[in-house]
């Protein structure tokens, strides 16, 4: 088989239109090259002729487990520690301070890829929190960044933007064959939970939350499907909750509701 297999332009339209209607996410036709690199090597491992070919094999029922294969490598998205840090400027000056004591603070990581959000949160609440009960919960639809998230473990050049007291607070160094990396502590890592969940279909009882992070997969829906999507999370924010989007991000034309509060800070009234 040679070592490059065109991606025709009628197969691109089939993954597009397949992630669209999975996962609400918009693939422009500049994205054509990204999608052929990543599932290439797909294609290789079922010795298949065509990107066309592989589309088949993944809509029939004998490969269920392949279909997510194919999710994962489409919607994984580039991430790490203490991203945008206004936002966690934000929460550990003007939110924490006026958590209610005795209650359980709750945050939702809802795009939480391979967990440096989550445990970005954890670590804030950590700090910010003394002796009030707080919990941290990471969302995404790709299960292989899930795994990555819930191990915790990362290589060192992730925690450029970690500040050095929380790395050596919260994180061991690795040594010998794990030179190079660093592991979340238990104790914390143990306060993170993970789960997989599509923003696009209804959601599993999750509760309430003081504070939803929603940042960095907006820019990959519609219009159509960003309203939804906000729609579907606010019943889960509490009142006087934030919301909290990048700042790529607007929510002009998608929900009139949420209060802005600061620079991609939005609160429910």
């Amino acid at each position: 088989m040679p070592d490059t297999t065109p991606l025709d332009d009628r197969e691109f339209g089939q993954f597009q239109s397949w992630l669209h209607r999975a996962a609400g996410i918009n693939l422009s036709p500049a994205k054509k090259a990204l999608v052929a690199g990543r599932l290439f090597k797909r294609l290789k491992h079922y010795e298949l002729k065509s990107y066309g070919e592989y589309f088949k094999l993944i809509m029939s029922d004998q490969r269920k487990g392949e279909l997510q294969v194919a999710l994962d490598l489409l919607t994984t998205n580039e991430t790490y520690f203490f991203r945008e840090p206004k936002h966690f400027d934000f929460l550990r000056q003007q939110v924490l301070p006026n958590a209610a004591p005795g209650k359980v603070f709750r945050v939702w990581s809802a795009a939480s890829s391979s967990g440096e959000e989550p445990y970005s949160l954890a670590m804030t609440l950590a700090e910010g929190l003394g002796t009030t009960p707080w919990e941290v919960l990471g969302s995404d639809i790709s299960t292989q960044v899930l795994a990555k998230a819930r191990n915790g473990h990362y290589p060192m050049e992730r925690a450029a933007n970690l500040p050095q007291p929380l790395l050596v607070k919260y994180c061991l160094k690795g040594i010998g064959r794990q030179d190079g990396t660093f592991l979340i502590d238990k104790p914390l890592r143990n306060r993170v939970s993970f789960v997989q969940v599509n923003l696009n279909e209804p959601l599993p009882g999750l509760g309430e939350f003081d504070v939803i992070f929603l940042r960095n997969v907006m820019i990959y829906f519609d219009q159509p499907t960003k309203t939804q999507v906000v729609a579907r999370l606010l019943p889960q924010l509490k009142s006087g909750g934030y919301f909290i989007i990048s700042h790529s991000e607007s929510l002009n034309g998608v929900n009139d509701t949420l209060k802005l509060v600061a620079p991609s800070i939005y609160r429910k009234p």
